[in-house]
């Protein structure tokens, strides 16, 4: 049976990352929130690339997007191709294949509290002028609560399908970072750091990754330690 319902949340979410793009003159867009426990909802993408960017995000534990996360203001990179990006090295080498001018990232804010962030790319180099500057932190402010509705309701809908506009909730990295605790016997903090080595050695996503340990096909009792 068709859920027009669902279709109606789909297309709202995607609604939320138009203005960025048609007011601030950028190429793409990925809204995305994260949870007091480090649970990251992306609300919705673009294109391919801004999925791409806000994924290896997750992945690397490092970017942006964790930059604006931990200060709450807004991290701006106009020409990524200078520099050395100490800060994220392997997000930086990550991205040089999606030939990204500029990157931003803008925090979405409750009272003092960070509960996500906007991330925009530019194929271009360039930086936003100060009236973009207003434009976006306003475009951010207005959707803050309308992203972490659509969270909790990401959260609450086991059912809700996966497309670019809107990632489903990373679920299953959730219940890998669980049974590789129990397979190690160790924390949560380290298990979720062996996924995300074993997915960057291997060359795979996080979330791909984590498919094959929930699915039973992958257990992390068989590595050395």
């Amino acid at each position: 049976m068709h859920d027009s319902k669902n279709d109606f949340a789909a297309a709202e979410r995607t609604d939320l990352c138009l203005p960025f793009i048609d007011d601030l003159g950028v190429t793409g867009v990925s809204i995305a929130v994260v949870g007091p426990r480090g649970g990251q909802s992306t609300i919705c993408s673009s294109d391919a690339v801004a999925a791409r960017i806000d994924e290896l995000q997750f992945d690397l534990g490092e970017g942006p997007q964790w930059t604006t996360l931990k200060t709450g203001v807004p991290t701006l990179v106009p020409d990524f191709s200078t520099g050395t990006h100490d800060s994220w090295p392997i997000f930086a080498t990550s991205i040089g294949s999606l030939h990204v001018g500029a990157l931003f990232s803008f925090p979405l804010l409750m009272g003092a509290v960070t509960v996500g962030t906007v991330g925009l790319y530019r194929r271009t180099a360039g930086a936003l002028s100060p009236q973009h500057m207003e434009i976006a932190v306003a475009l951010a402010s207005a959707l803050t609560g309308v992203a972490v509705r659509h969270a909790i309701a990401g959260a609450d809908n086991e059912g809700a399908g996966e497309s670019l506009a809107s990632p489903a909730m990373r679920r299953e990295v959730h219940q890998a970072t669980g049974m590789i605790l129990v397979q190690l016997d160790t924390t949560g903090t380290i298990a979720y750091s062996r996924l995300q080595a074993h997915a960057f050695a291997n060359g795979r996503t996080v979330q791909a990754v984590a498919r094959d340990v929930v699915s039973g096909h992958l257990s992390f009792r068989s590595f050395p330690e």
